[in-house]
C-alpha cells in the first residue's frame, strides 16, 4: 500500500492509503451520504472539480459494470468519463461481487487517473464540513520513494464547469418508438439517464452545448439540464432562457436547470453551507401532502424571495426550508432542484418527466 493524505484548506490533516491512481489531486471536498450508486456518482458531470467523500463506510464491493453503448450514450454510467478529483472511503473493498462488474473500482479509477484515499474517518471528516462547510483539499500521495507528491489547493469556483462539461456539438437521439415530440436538451452537464428518461418516453431528443440560442432550431419543449459549479458562470444560457419564454412552449430545468431557471425569472442564487448531496433528501410540494424522498447533488441553491411576482416556489426541503423547485404561475415552465432521473437514487419523481412531456402534448 502507498501511504496518502487528506488536507483541507484549514489545516486538518487526514493520513490514509491510496487506492486507484497513484497521483495527487486538488479540489472542493464535498461529502454524499447515498449508500449506493458510486459509479454514477463518479460520472456525475455535477461533480466536476470537486473531491467526493462518501459517508458510507464500505465502497467497491460491487465492482464496476462494462462501458457498454445504447442508443449512443453509455448504458450504466452517467457521461464517459469519471468527473471527481479524487474519492475518500472509510473502507475500501479490495475485492468485488457482482453479476455484471467486469474490474474492480480502483483499475477503473486509475486507468482515469483519478486518485482515493481509504481508512479515514469519513464521519470526522462529514462532521468537519457539516460545521465549517465545504471547503478545498486535496489528496497527497506518495511516490516510489516515500516522498509527497505535492499540489496546490485548486477552487472549481472560480472555472467555468459547465463550458468544461456541456457537448460541443448539436447531437440527435432518436427513440425506438417515437412519439412524434421534439425535445431540444440544453446541456450544462447533463446526466445520461436524462437522455434514456426522455427516449424511454417516446422523446426525440436534440442536445445542444450550454451556450446555444435554443430559439434558432424547432423544438415542442425545452429541457434544462444538471450541471456544476456555480450558476452564475452561465448568463449566456439565462439570457438564451428568457429568449424561449418568449417561445411559450414548456420549459423543465433539473437542478443547474433549476437555478438557470430562476436567474432567468429575476432570482438570484448563493452557495450553500454543504450543499445536498445523497438519495435520502425530503421534498414537500407547496400546498400538498405530497413528499417525496429525493436524489440530489447541488452546492448553490435559489433565493424565492427574488422570484418576480409571475412565479413561486413549488417544492421545499423538509430538512433545511431550501427552495427546490419554482413555476410559473400561468406560463408551462416550471424546474426542480432535486434529481427526477435519479440514478443513483429513488426513482418516484419520475413522474415529472410524464408530466412535462403530457404537458408539451397539450401544449
Amino acid at each position: 500500500m502507498t501511504a496518502a493524505r487528506l488536507v483541507l484548506e484549514d489545516g486538518a490533516v487526514f493520513p490514509g492509503e491510496s487506492f486507484g491512481a497513484a497521483v495527487s489531486s486538488a479540489g472542493e471536498v464535498v461529502f454524499n451520504t447515498a449508500m449506493t450508486g458510486y459509479t454514477e456518482s463518479l460520472t456525475d458531470p455535477s461533480y466536476a472539480g470537486q473531491i467526493l467523500a462518501m459517508t458510507w463506510p464500505l465502497v467497491g464491493n460491487y465492482g464496476v459494470p462494462p462501458h457498454l453503448l445504447e442508443n449512443g450514450i453509455q448504458k450504466f454510467f452517467e457521461s464517459n468519463q469519471i468527473w471527481v478529483k479524487g474519492l475518500v472511503v472509510s473502507e475500501y473493498s479490495q475485492q468485488y461481487s457482482h453479476w455484471n462488474a467486469v474490474e474492480s473500482l480502483s483499475q477503473w479509477m486509475e486507468r482515469e487517473g483519478i486518485p482515493g484515499i481509504f481508512g479515514i474517518d469519513t464521519r470526522a471528516l462529514t462532521k468537519r464540513l457539516r460545521e465549517r462547510g465545504t471547503m478545498l483539499g486535496k489528496i497527497i500521495v506518495d511516490d516510489p520513494a516515500g516522498n509527497p507528491q505535492d499540489v496546490e489547493f485548486y477552487d472549481p469556483g472560480k472555472v467555468n464547469l459547465i463550458a468544461q462539461c456541456s457537448c460541443t456539438e448539436i447531437t440527435e437521439y432518436k427513440p425506438e418508438q417515437p412519439s412524434g415530440v421534439r425535445i431540444a436538451l440544453i446541456d450544462c452537464g447533463a446526466k445520461n439517464n436524462i437522455l434514456r428518461s426522455l427516449l424511454r418516453r417516446g422523446a426525440t431528443v436534440i442536445r445542444v452545448p450550454w451556450n446555444f440560442d435554443v430559439t434558432t432550431i424547432d423544438y415542442d419543449g425545452l429541457m434544462i439540464s444538471n450541471g456544476p459549479g456555480d450558476p452564475q458562470m452561465a448568463e449566456e444560457t439565462v439570457e438564451n432562457i428568457k429568449k424561449a419564454f418568449e417561445l411559450n412552449k414548456p420549459i423543465f430545468g433539473i437542478c443547474m436547470g433549476n437555478q438557470l431557471l430562476a436567474r432567468a425569472a429575476g432570482a438570484t442564487t448563493y452557495r450553500m453551507r454543504y450543499g445536498h448531496r445523497g438519495h435520502n433528501q425530503p421534498v414537500i410540494l407547496q400546498g400538498t401532502h405530497q413528499t417525496w424522498i429525493t436524489s440530489q447533488n447541488h452546492g448553490y441553491a435559489v433565493d424565492p424571495l427574488r422570484l418576480s411576482d409571475d412565479w413561486e416556489p413549488s417544492y421545499i426541503n423538509l430538512n433545511d426550508g431550501t427552495c427546490e423547485g419554482i413555476a410559473h404561475k400561468s406560463k408551462p415552465f416550471s424546474s426542480v432542484q432535486f434529481h427526477p432521473e435519479a440514478s443513483g437514487g429513488p426513482r418516484d419523481a419520475g413522474v415529472l418527466f410524464d408530466r412535462f412531456l403530457q404537458l408539451v402534448i397539450n401544449n
